[in-house]
């Protein structure tokens, strides 16, 4: 049996072009993009998302512990919350009396929260009795927001639930 030789021959244009490589990494680079900004917005909302959840599980544990003592945190009465530098910035002492009490709450039954979690931008949550919602004061628990704005300079971005509606 005899072996004959082929001559295999390329084609002169074997592979891609540079015009055709820069197209393919343009294309790659604008769906990247694309998934880049969708993330950013699926997370900016699931932020918003956890500060509500957050923000409505620390006003259930202050009602718990209004109706146990008789007082919001600060160990202020429920019937007459509003009054200068009645807020709360830090809900985790325990003048605040929902992880512990410094005594002053009568018929403490907590602790109310196994702990007060910062919100998704790394602020603490607020309690604020004398919040101003379209010129009424409210008593309200919240977040300052993405911007972190806040002590007494509330805006657009803060998220809150009303406790009560007028403070008296």
């Amino acid at each position: 049996m005899k072996r004959t030789e082929k001559n295999v021959t390329c084609p002169q244009h074997a592979g891609f072009t540079l015009v055709e490589i820069m197209f393919a990494i343009l294309v790659v680079a604008l769906l990247t993009g694309l998934a880049a900004q969708s993330l950013s917005k699926s997370r900016k909302a699931a932020q918003f998302k956890e500060a509500e959840v957050q923000i409505e599980i620390i006003t259930s544990a202050i009602r718990q512990l209004a109706w146990d003592t008789g007082y919001w945190p600060n160990k202020l009465s429920r019937g007459s919350a509003s009054g200068l530098n009645a807020e709360v910035w830090d809900l985790t002492g325990n003048s605040a009396g929902l992880l512990a009490t410094d005594g002053g709450f009568k018929n403490w039954q907590g602790p109310y929260l196994p702990a007060v979690p910062l919100d998704p931008w790394g602020s603490p949550y607020f309690f604020d009795p004398d919040y101003m919602i379209d010129g009424v004061n409210m008593v309200v628990v919240g977040s300052l927001g993405p911007n972190g704005t806040g002590a007494n300079r509330y805006d657009e971005d803060n998220l809150y639930a009303v406790l009560q509606g007028q403070s008296i």
